[in-house]
């Protein structure tokens, strides 16, 4: 009788009705069956998000950096206008004005992104700005992939979001991740959407789930320095540039091995760690994953869904908030990633900064019995600026093996700048530039001597 009573407490329901169970069902069907469901395209792993994308890139690929640069130039003349003028009919929209009206800072970086992607497109400048190396690199390869994932992942995220599917499958499998990683069920999802995605999917939702109370700021800290892992089609691409794609299968695997370990390890110890519990200022705690007493955690979590999905009052408004959300990320952190992406770049191409920070690696890579430890140590920090520099270190190393440690660490360190680390910094997850910085040393030094191990068990 007891659990009986306990149970009424929570409000536990034993029926529901088609409707109420269809409108969780259906839109979560369609979300996983887009975002998380693997699909196999012209010999490359991808998901129904990545079709689209793909297939839209394709078709506007002669004109996408040129709508991107439109996009970063209006982006800086019309947070310009917003600063200049006082009384401008923008600051009487709440939207517009938290899109526009921004600190001198992010004013400065729009500018230079503005800057750096006119130059890029037309050439003209230093060559350094607009190498292929560089600025080409950003606008013409990051920019189209980033423009199009986004455009998709922004109108989509609704479905995984607002009925339902993240609170079923958080409180399904809490008992897993709350011991193992020291996060909320739900975080599986943004795992599972970078992995069968892209990583910048899985910040993207990583960061709404924070700023709608789902996440504590230690744990979104987590989750979005840990579990953005870089998609299986991306994966390929780095074992084929460094010639190691006939080990694929093992490669990833090692790959999977030192992002768990790094999982459990680096949410333990300081920064992560020092992180506190408490949840978004302006919105409160959101979250409930608790599973009453004489009730399954299957029913539980099936109550909170459909419950979720009844807060959905009008289709209408889903579109919008996706709509805005689209509008966010196009204005606000596309002109980050060509002002800083650029600039990470221009450091790690025409500077022996990265050289120098290496050197202690030359001795921790010679102790692991890796050929060729002095090129290679570059390619251990290097990743901090775009995740495919290591490969490009790498490619010329004649060591297998060698070559083999270096695609592994580029996947498993997660944090670089041109892309992740700059949406991190723009979110409102708080961690800083610096503390990125030690997390990423923090993710090297453990997953390298996992990777040297079973690289060496692999060649032996």
């Amino acid at each position: 009788m007891e659990k009986v009573q306990h149970v009424e407490e929570f409000g536990v329901k034993k029926g529901y009705s088609v409707k109420q169970t269809l409108k969780f069902l259906i839109p979560s069907l369609i979300g996983v069956l887009l975002f998380l469901v693997p699909l196999s395209v012209d010999g490359t792993v991808t998901i129904g998000l990545g079709v689209m994308a793909d297939t839209l890139q394709a078709a506007t690929a002669d004109y996408i950096p040129m709508f991107i640069t439109g996009v970063i130039v209006i982006s800086a003349l019309a947070s310009v206008w917003m600063k200049v003028v006082p009384n401008n009919t923008a600051k009487n929209s709440t939207f517009l004005t938290a899109l526009l009206d921004v600190s001198p800072i992010w004013l400065v970086l729009r500018v230079i992104g503005a800057v750096f992607a006119v130059l890029t497109l037309t050439e003209l400048g230093p060559e350094v700005i607009w190498s292929g190396l560089t600025g080409g690199t950003v606008l013409f390869d990051l920019g189209p992939v980033l423009m199009v994932w986004f455009l998709f992942a922004c109108l989509f995220m609704p479905l995984l979001l607002q009925f339902g599917l993240m609170d079923f499958i958080g409180t399904v499998v809490r008992k897993v991740m709350a011991p193992l990683f020291k996060l909320p069920g739900r975080s599986s999802i943004d795992a599972l959407a970078s992995w069968m995605g892209s990583g910048t999917v899985g910040v993207l939702l990583t960061t709404q789930q924070y700023e709608s109370g789902y996440y504590t700021k230690r744990e979104a800290a987590v989750v979005a320095t840990n579990f953005s892992i870089a998609s299986i089609a991306f994966s390929l691409v780095i074992a084929r540039f460094l010639n190691i794609d006939h080990l694929f299968v093992q490669f990833y695997a090692t790959v999977v091995v030192c992002g768990v370990v790094a999982a459990i390890v680096c949410p333990r110890i300081p920064p992560l760690s020092w992180k506190k519990d408490t949840y978004y200022g302006p919105i409160g705690k959101q979250i409930d994953e608790e599973v009453p007493e004489g009730i399954s955690t299957f029913q539980w979590g099936f109550q909170k869904a459909v419950e979720k999905a009844e807060e959905v009052k009008s289709y209408k408004s889903v579109v919008k908030s996706g709509v805005q959300n689209v509008t966010d990320i196009w204005f606000s952190l596309i002109p980050l990633v060509m002002a800083l992406g650029t600039i990470a770049l221009m450091i790690a191409e025409f500077t022996p900064i990265f050289d120098y920070l290496s050197y202690p690696f030359v001795p921790f890579l010679q102790l692991l019995q890796i050929p060729e430890a002095q090129a290679a140590a570059p390619a251990m920090l290097v990743g901090f600026a775009d995740m495919f520099l290591p490969a490009v270190v790498g490619s010329g190393i004649e060591s297998e093996l060698t070559r083999f440690v270096i695609g592994v660490m580029s996947l498993s360190q997660l944090i670089y700048m041109s892309e992740i680390g700059i949406l991190l910094i723009k979110s409102k997850i708080p961690v800083s530039l610096v503390q990125l910085f030690i997390i990423f040393i923090q993710r090297t030094v453990i997953t390298l001597p996992i990777a040297a191990l079973m690289a060496h068990v692999l060649f032996f």
